[in-house]
C-alpha cells in the first residue's frame, strides 16, 4: 500500500500549492481527464534514457496519473525547461529500478512503493 490516500488530498490542496509557488521542483502540467481543466503537479522527475520516471508514492490510482494514462501526454517544467511527455506506461518495480539513476533515493520500506510511471521526451 503506498503513501495513504488522505495524505495526497492534503498535499493536493495544500502543499502542492506551496511548492509550485516556491519553484524549486519540477511541475508536470496534465489535463483532467472528464473536467478538461488544466492541473499543475510538483513531482520528482528523474531522467531516464530518452525520458522521465516518476515514482507512484500514492499509487497508479492517483488523479494525475489516471489524467497522463486518458490523455497520453503532459508537459514538465524542470529548470526553466518545458519537455513534452508522450507514452506513458507503468513500469514493473524491478525494471524502474533498473533504468532509474543509481543515486535516485528510494521511498521508506514501510511506505511500500512499487508501481512507478515512465513518460519518453518528445524531441
Amino acid at each position: 500500500m503506498p503513501v495513504p490516500q488522505w495524505v495526497a488530498q492534503v498535499n493536493k490542496r495544500v502543499f502542492n500549492k506551496l511548492e509550485i509557488k516556491r519553484g524549486a521542483r519540477p511541475v508536470l502540467t496534465h489535463v483532467g481527464r472528464t473536467s478538461g481543466k488544466v492541473y499543475h503537479t510538483p513531482l520528482d522527475a528523474h531522467p531516464v534514457d530518452g525520458g522521465y520516471m516518476f515514482i507512484l508514492m500514492y499509487g497508479s490510482d492517483s488523479d494525475w496519473v489516471k489524467n497522463v494514462m486518458a490523455s497520453g501526454h503532459a508537459e514538465l517544467r524542470m529548470s526553466g525547461k518545458k519537455i513534452e511527455l508522450t507514452a506513458p506506461r507503468l513500469v514493473p518495480e524491478n525494471d524502474a529500478w533498473q533504468r532509474l539513476p543509481k543515486t535516485t533515493k528510494a521511498p521508506a520500506g514501510f511506505l511500500n512503493v512499487t508501481e512507478f510511471l515512465q513518460m519518453d521526451a518528445r524531441s
